[in-house]
């Protein structure tokens, strides 16, 4: 297997960082190479950002962790049954791994062999844009045709597909999310069937991989799109276990675009498949959610409502009683449902800082009352009232508000002191 001469990404910033040169200087010579491999290649290409630099190498793990010892530098063996061991130079993490070929496969755990035939270790992996290698002067080597795929934005499985999805059945929501992520057009069709042939092997994958995924593929900038071609093969239904809003999905993601917002998964994920509390504890279960994650989702079925044309008052009570992620939240997926522009109050929740309650313990304490649950309840209907009142600031309505509380329902003067 030659070089491609044509193409090459000596000049990407990455391949010339220090960490990145010991490594290459640590593993290669002496018999072996190593070469960079799948989304660093893939992405600079691509012309979008790299954030990890994987590498592929003819070393044997162990003969990976002897030659990193000898140049000083750190390895932790994450996978090193499969291959894989992680070096740290200057800090940043690589994940090296031996060339492999698959002796077994039952669906997700493999049984592999290491070698020393780049075209092997290439015909195992998934995609073909995924099997692009270049070594450390940035010569591209492309064993499987990835390159022409990847220039025509096409995800395709490496040989069959069927037998690829066989080994890995989370290669369905792989395939998706990177058609979501790099694809154009629709999704290939010989990949498409196979999945659909093979869709109950979704139910046998763990929910945390499901729900890595999911979040990858909600954020792609083609989601609105590969979700409409999951939804009509049958398969998206089978994921998220109820319907989908797909139509608002789409809007939603628009309305991030045009904003400049950035799109965040689990807001996404909401928009695609929340409306009520049910739909946010099904999708915890099924998805394997944080505890984090699942409390933005419960955030987005309470109240108050929130809507694009609701008074700037209002708005900001609201604002100042949830924050402003579930305030955006709830704005965003109210505009992408129900319509409306929510550019005004957005810029309001990215802008607004909400004032300190001047009302305390300590000033209902200097009235008489004694610490125990009467203050805090009493407390908490003090400040409730003065974000009703429009958070005044001003010495005499704070004494009229605290005045207000402490009046007991009925008596005269309460309402008086209310509305003075």
């Amino acid at each position: 297997m030659s070089a491609i001469d044509d193409r090459h990404i000596a000049d990407a910033p990455w391949l010339k960082t220090p960490a990145l040169k010991a490594v290459f200087a640590a593993l290669n010579g002496a018999g072996e190479e190593v070469r960079v491999v799948g989304g660093a290649v893939r992405n600079a290409l691509l012309g979008v950002p790299v954030h990890d630099v994987d590498l592929a190498t003819t070393a044997t793990p162990e003969e990976v962790v002897r030659r990193a010892g000898a140049a000083g530098l750190k390895s932790v063996p994450t996978g090193i049954a499969h291959g894989t061991v992680t070096l740290v130079s200057a800090g940043t993490p690589f994940e090296v791994t031996s060339l492999r070929e698959d002796v077994e496969t039952n669906g997700r755990h493999a049984v592999v062999r290491f070698g020393r035939d780049w075209a092997r270790d290439a015909a195992r992996r998934d995609f073909t844009l995924n099997a692009l290698y270049a070594d450390a002067e940035g010569r591209l080597y492309d064993p499987v045709g990835g390159l022409p795929d990847l220039l025509a934005r096409r995800v395709r499985f490496i040989g069959d597909p069927g037998m690829r999805i066989r080994e890995d059945h989370l290669r369905i929501l792989r395939l998706f999310r990177f058609h979501a992520a790099y694809g154009n057009g629709p999704v290939d069709g010989p990949a498409l069937l196979a999945c659909v042939r093979q869709r109950e092997g979704l139910d046998r994958l763990s929910r945390e991989r499901v729900r890595a995924e999911m979040l990858k593929l909600v954020v792609a900038v083609g989601a609105p799109a590969t979700l409409v071609e999951m939804s009509d093969a049958g398969l998206l239904g089978r994921i998220l276990g109820g319907v989908a809003d797909l139509p608002g999905f789409a809007r939603l993601a628009a309305l991030e675009t045009a904003l400049g917002l950035a799109p965040v998964a689990v807001r996404r994920l909401g928009g695609l498949a929340v409306r009520i509390t049910e739909d946010a504890e099904r999708l915890r279960d099924r998805l394997r959610l944080s505890n984090a994650e699942q409390a933005r989702l419960l955030a987005l079925t309470g109240a108050p409502m929130v809507s694009p044309d609701m008074p700037d008052g209002v708005a900001r009570q609201v604002l100042y009683g949830v924050g402003a992620e579930v305030f955006l939240d709830r704005l965003l997926i109210a505009a992408a449902r129900g319509g409306g522009d929510p550019a005004p109050l957005a810029r309001m929740a990215a802008d607004w800082q909400p004032p300190d309650c001047p009302i305390t313990a300590g000033r209902l304490m200097a009235q008489g009352l004694k610490p125990g649950p009467m203050l805090g309840a009493t407390l908490a209907r003090a400040r409730a009232d003065w974000v009703s009142a429009g958070f005044p600031a001003e010495p005499d309505d704070i004494d009229r508000i605290i005045r207000a509380t402490l009046t007991p329902a009925g008596e005269p003067g309460r309402a008086d002191e209310r509305d003075a």
